[in-house]
């Protein structure tokens, strides 16, 4: 792939995700919204709400990719740790942001207690985005992007602020052939070692009575793309092409 596209990582924070009592929607969400970004997303990790594990997956994250989004583990109960475990991976101290404090104050006006001033607390030097119709600030430390896990809550975030990624687009082509992988692939393999720039992919799909696999092609060149995608296309048999998108 292109060396200049920008990566990012999601790291997906809570006990509820690892022991199966809440889906995850997010990291599928984010992954979506990445690719149309033109982001080369390269992982995601799910890991518990520990403060020890959060703060070395966010700093080898952090080194590791230009951007990080982080789900879950924001908010006033016990096991909301995602702030303090960023503080601890970084070697960070807690404090209470000015300008939290202020939005808390202003949002609960005499019903301060000490589960919403939780809230207000990040490691030092972080920043927040609030363009003003956000339900609560979006916290940013470094190049790590802090979110809640409630998906309501993430997707209308992340729409506010998604356009600060955008990098040159991804184009994709996608051909629908009715054959197995095994008579293909040994020349889609070797398109694949001819065509560095360009990531194939291949997908059985089963149950479909007009085609049986779908190959997936996509660059950030598209003059790369399509010579690509005609290369292959020269080399296989006709007949089990039922049609290139």
């Amino acid at each position: 792939m292109n060396t200049s596209t920008r990566t990012a990582g999601i790291i997906i924070i809570g006990n509820e995700i690892l022991s199966g009592k809440v889906n995850d929607s997010n990291s599928f969400y984010l992954a979506s919204e990445l690719r149309k970004l033109g982001i080369d997303l390269m992982r995601i990790s799910v890991i518990p709400d520990d403060i020890e594990i959060i703060g070395s997956e966010a700093s080898a994250f952090s080194k590791q990719y230009d951007f990080v989004f982080t789900s879950g583990g924001v908010g006033p109960t016990h096991d909301d740790v995602t702030m303090e475990g960023i503080a601890k991976g970084f070697a960070m101290r807690m404090i209470r942001h000015p300008q939290l404090e202020d939005y808390f104050r202003s949002k609960y006006s005499g019903q301060m207690n000490d589960a919403i001033l939780k809230m207000t607390e990040v490691p030092e030097g972080a920043e927040i985005i609030d363009p003003g119709n956000m339900s609560f600030p979006l916290v940013v430390y470094r190049n790590i992007f802090i979110f809640p896990g409630i998906p309501e809550y993430l997707r209308n975030k992340f729409s506010l602020i998604k356009e600060r990624f955008r990098s040159p687009a991804f184009h994709l082509r996608r051909l629908f052939l009715d054959a197995r992988e095994s008579d293909i692939a040994e020349i889609l393999n070797t398109v694949v070692s001819e065509s560095r720039d360009v990531s194939f992919g291949s997908y059985p799909i089963l149950g479909n009575p007009e085609y049986k696999i779908i190959v997936t092609a996509e660059s950030k060149s598209e003059d790369t793309l399509n010579s690509a995608v005609e290369k292959l296309l020269s080399r296989i048999s006709g007949d089990i092409v039922v049609r290139v998108e």
